[in-house]
């Protein structure tokens, strides 16, 4: 629970600084998994329970998740998590780091074994000098570890509940002590033993009992009805309290934000040799702390607490009741000590904005390529496939043909999902020239030319090309051969220049410059040729690039994907594009909407893409939380039983422009399609780069593959 906690300030500005990435959070217990689903709700995609430590178990997490970098907290230290995730490229990086005084021991012992795993996070962030010097004993890199404080001093506290502040605003009470996080074997009957003889002498005071444990609430309240005190649960606050009494928090996740209503604190753990709480909830709320002297838990916090005097320590549950009493009894006094807590708190923030940026580092360096389950199986089909693509180029290049005009062709090397249709029209709209496509999944077989302007249905062209008909770009040009489709469109006054959509595997057309896209959030295509992997070629393949795109380019920067470019191909230029939503159409373009401005209810989405998660991004990236998304088939033909579906949910549809088109007589008011582009980082230095190719058009031939 501590470490869910923890994690949300990191949370938080992880989600300001990349709102399209997804966020999971694994926890190990009932609680966490209780006290995340609360407080991180509105930051994270999901909530899960951490696999065990076993490689198949793994793997499956990873392959469904496909995370770029993995965060750990504190001191979860799992070979084979830590090998699986190297293993699929992504970032590791370990923060809050700490090894207790009571597992120093044992990590010195077993150097032998820790030293590999933890040879392997891209960086550790200790909590103090102390923590780095004990992972570096545990066998950690010297150069890897460094201190980054304690994320616990960022948390932010959470608003009491509104029924229980109701509550006490009917009371009310005129003191009010928190005992926090209480723990077994007995600080609960200590607690209740000492309110009883605070009673006496204090008849307002309202005592609200937390115990650290949701299986000790029953027991806490066979313990209160011994006592013959008089109490009540958080769970029935509907019923009325007289004072002197207890409130017994039975519900995860409302402590934290009650501290505000504390007059003095008792923090659990410390009285019983368990090793003692978090102190920093109470503080940062300037509330007195009072705690037992076991805290061995958070040695240098409580350290610090003490070297400032923002504490005040009892040395067993005797001293409880005096040093409780003497706070409720000397406000001023209190109230001094709440605020050098609360100056032990603020002086020692940043932690989280330390960890933010090691996430940004290790994602930014890392190159993602989690293999497929059992796809050693396809292997010799991959390899059948790669040597049918090598005789399939070699026979296309001996017939290959030339326009009579500039071709730039836009490709790439996976199937699908690289933002090659935005980019193709973006291009053509750049240089004001024409697009040839082959037309996918259009039902004519005809070679069909459109000036700009003209429309056509989707049985014509294909889903693909209508978005470029929509763009308005020049002119396009669809057939198989599309050799014969350029001729035809340069025979009725053609541009001056084509873009050649999908071809560099099309060998049969005569390029001018090939322009090679690769997917920035998957840039290997899971790292082997079909069906192994997404890809077409062989990443060799990438040698015959005469310039590089990386496209849907993260906030957090790729120079790891760089990198692997550079190793394949050293001379082409490398250009980033980012993909932006321009706004929203209404049904057949009835009216459009600027993209933050979706009329408001519950919504749900759908699309038919062979990588959905860009639309998923950009809709996380507009803040737009559907109640559920459908996802269908590449180039999906959509029905009307599955449209009706989604009436059911929600009275609006969110769905994608290539999805519009092929919607057909379905597509009504109540979908709104999501219209992208691109912007490309430096679109200056691309255009030189781009015309100085275009230049040497007609000097070169292209080498035999």
């Amino acid at each position: 629970m501590g470490e869910v906690l923890a994690a949300v300030e990191l949370l938080r500005l992880i989600r300001a600084a990349s709102p399209g990435s997804p966020v999971f959070v694994s926890v190990a217990t009932l609680a966490g998994r209780a006290l995340a689903g609360e407080r991180l709700k509105d930051l994270a995609d999901a909530v899960f329970y951490a696999p065990l430590d076993w490689v198949f178990a793994v793997r499956r997490t990873l392959r469904r998740i496909r995370p770029n970098v993995v965060v750990v907290l504190e001191t979860e230290i799992w070979p084979n998590w830590y090998a699986e995730i190297k293993r699929a490229g992504c970032g590791l990086v370990l923060v809050n780091g700490r090894i207790s005084d009571r597992a120093r021991p044992r990590y010195r012992l077993a150097r032998w074994l820790f030293q590999a795993p933890l040879s392997r996070p891209d960086a550790i962030l200790a909590q103090s000098e102390e923590m780095r010097r004990r992972f570096l004993e545990a066998g950690a890199p010297a150069g890897r570890v460094s201190v980054g404080g304690n994320l616990k001093y960022d948390i932010r506290p959470a608003a009491p509940p509104r029924e229980v502040l109701a509550w006490l605003a009917a009371l009310p009470p005129h003191r009010t002590w928190i005992a926090a996080s209480t723990m077994p074997p007995d600080e609960e009957e200590i607690v209740i033993r000492t309110f009883v003889q605070l009673a006496a002498s204090h008849p307002d005071l309202l005592l609200i009992l937390a115990p650290r444990k949701p299986e000790r609430f029953e027991r806490t309240a066979e313990l209160l009805r011994a006592a013959g005190v008089r109490w009540v649960r958080r769970s029935g606050l509907r019923e009325s309290l007289a004072l002197p009494g207890v409130l017994l928090l039975d519900t995860i996740g409302e402590l934290s934000g009650l501290f505000a209503v504390a007059d003095v604190v008792f923090v659990g753990g410390s009285l019983v040799p368990w090793g003692g709480h978090n102190l920093l909830e109470p503080a940062v709320f300037s509330k007195p702390i009072v705690t037992g002297p076991h805290l061995m838990n958070f040695q240098e916090m409580a350290d610090l607490f003490r070297a400032r005097q923002a504490l005040w320590e009892v040395a067993s549950a005797e001293g409880l009741a005096a040093a409780v009493a003497a706070l409720l009894d000397d406000p001023p006094r209190a109230r001094a000590l709440g605020e050098r807590a609360w100056s032990c708190a603020e002086a020692e923030r940043g932690a989280a904005g330390r960890a933010l940026e090691a996430v940004r580092t290790a994602y930014a360096n890392a190159l993602v390529c989690v293999p497929s389950a059992g796809n050693w199986l396809a292997w010799p089909l991959a390899r059948l496939w790669q040597i049918g693509g090598v005789i399939k180029r070699r026979l296309d290049w001996w017939r290959q043909r030339r326009l009579p005009a500039p071709v730039v062709s836009v490709g790439n090397l996976a199937m699908g999902g690289t933002g090659k249709t935005p980019f193709t029209a973006w291009l053509a709209e750049a240089l004001d020239a024409g697009v040839l496509t082959r037309g996918y999944r259009r039902q004519s077989r005809a070679i069909r030319v459109f000036a700009r302007g003209v429309t056509a249905s989707v049985a014509e062209t294909g889903d693909e090309a209508q978005i470029f008909l929509r763009r308005r770009i020049r002119l396009v040009a669809i057939g198989a051969d599309r050799f014969l489709a350029g001729q035809l469109a340069l025979e009725s006054g053609g541009p001056p220049c084509f873009v050649l959509d999908d071809g560099f595997q099309h060998a049969r057309l005569h390029r001018d410059v090939d322009i090679v896209l690769v997917d920035a959030l998957d840039p290997l295509g899971g790292g082997d040729v079909f069906p192994r992997g997404r890809l077409r070629e062989p990443c060799a393949a990438l040698r015959r690039a005469d310039l590089l795109v990386i496209t849907r380019l993260p906030e957090f920067g790729c120079p790891g994907v760089e990198r692997w470019l550079r190793r394949w191909n050293a001379t082409a230029p490398v250009f980033r594009v980012r993909t932006r939503a321009h706004g929203w159409v209404r049904g057949r373009g009835s009216a459009r909407f600027a993209a933050q401005e979706l009329p408001p209810g519950p919504c749900v989405a759908f699309c038919g893409l062979a990588n959905p998660e860009p639309f998923r991004r950009s809709l996380r990236e507009l803040g737009v939380r559907p109640v559920r998304t459908f996802v269908f088939p590449d180039h999906h033909r959509y029905r009307p039983g599955e449209i009706a579906r989604m009436w059911q949910l929600a009275p609006i549809a969110l769905t994608t422009e290539k999805d519009a088109a092929n919607l057909g007589e379905l597509l009504d008011d109540r979908i709104f399609w999501l219209e992208i582009g691109v912007e490309m980082d430096d679109e200056a230095a691309f255009r030189r780069a781009l015309d100085s190719l275009l230049a040497r058009a007609g000097n070169r031939e292209e080498p035999v593959p």
